[in-house]
């Protein structure tokens, strides 16, 4: 549900108790990105208060032309099949000598390796190779550090980050500007979600999780009364996600993937793509792909 800024995440209102940090961990973070603004500005919760478009470097510029021919569309779904005949065209991904690579490589290319593989192998399993390298790219492009990969990647399990980058290495091994794709992909969902909603700020969205303890919740959630859930029940909560994370519009669909449910307000600009951006790119879920960070969140027990 689209809406516009909502009331209860006002940065003035008063809260009880101490106030935790509303930025984000240097240990989640890079010093560096490829984006606008720095990564402890758009990871922080007054972020998700007030956001501002997140612009990749020199992106739609270099892709003018495609935004040119998008501009007298009207229609949402040729828009889509423009979008995805421009990246066909432009990354040469049905003609691979056209794109450089000398015939007799060609059958050691690792052809499907586009950004659609990625997308639909985030669905599947987003702690796969495919997810790997979106993680990967989000950490490259926007500043933000992974946080977990088939389990925690805080340290203190080597051989889990290990295989991390492994898997994101293999991930890019022999593709053909993998990640330029998924910056365009980036572009784009943003140009469309500001096309089709052009006075909203944030979305209405739901996480479905079994274990709270994999997520850094920065409040106490055992200062509780007695016989309360610890702190759910959808009181608000500042929570650290993963640097990219799947979420749902409907929250019947989030129920089924946890015992808890995470609700929040997700800035437009954090929405890496979405199960309707483009023709048969996700199917059997209203699934939305976020760019995490610091967020407010209502925490609720089934």
């Amino acid at each position: 549900m689209l809406q516009h800024q909502p009331q209860d995440l006002q940065p003035n209102q008063a809260k009880a108790g101490p106030s935790p940090p509303p930025s984000l961990p240097t240990n989640a973070r890079l010093p560096i990105n490829r984006c606008n603004l720095p990564a402890v500005i758009l990871g922080g919760l007054t972020y998700q208060s007030h956001p501002v478009s997140l612009e990749i470097d020199g992106i739609r510029a270099f892709h003018q032309d495609l935004f040119q021919l998008l501009a007298p569309i009207d229609n949402a779904r040729e828009r889509a099949e423009r979008f995805v005949d421009y990246m066909a065209a432009h990354f040469c991904l049905d003609d691979l000598e056209a794109a450089g690579l000398a015939a007799e490589r060609v059958k050691k290319y690792r052809r499907n390796a586009n950004y659609l593989r990625m997308v639909r192998g985030w669905s599947f399993d987003s702690d796969g190779r495919e997810g790997a390298v979106l993680k990967h790219w989000v950490e490259t492009r926007f500043g933000l550090l992974a946080r977990y990969h088939g389990g925690p990647l805080d340290g203190a399990d080597p051989d889990a980050y290990h295989l991390y980058l492994a898997q994101g290495a293999k991930g890019l091994y022999a593709t053909n500007a993998l990640e330029a794709q998924l910056d365009l992909l980036y572009t784009y969902c943003q140009y469309e979600l500001v096309r089709q909603h052009p006075e909203e700020t944030h979305l209405t969205l739901y996480r479905g999780i079994n274990r709270i303890g994999e997520h850094d919740v920065f409040d106490d959630l055992e200062q509780r009364a007695p016989g309360k859930s610890a702190g759910f029940n959808g009181q608000p909560r500042r929570v650290l996600l993963n640097n990219l994370n799947s979420f749902t519009s409907n929250r019947e669909r989030a129920c089924e993937f946890g015992d808890y449910i995470l609700e929040t307000q997700v800035p437009l600009p954090k929405v890496f793509f979405f199960n309707g951006l483009l023709p048969g790119m996700l199917k059997g879920e209203d699934e939305w792909v976020v760019i995490g960070g610091v967020y407010e969140v209502g925490i609720s027990c089934l």
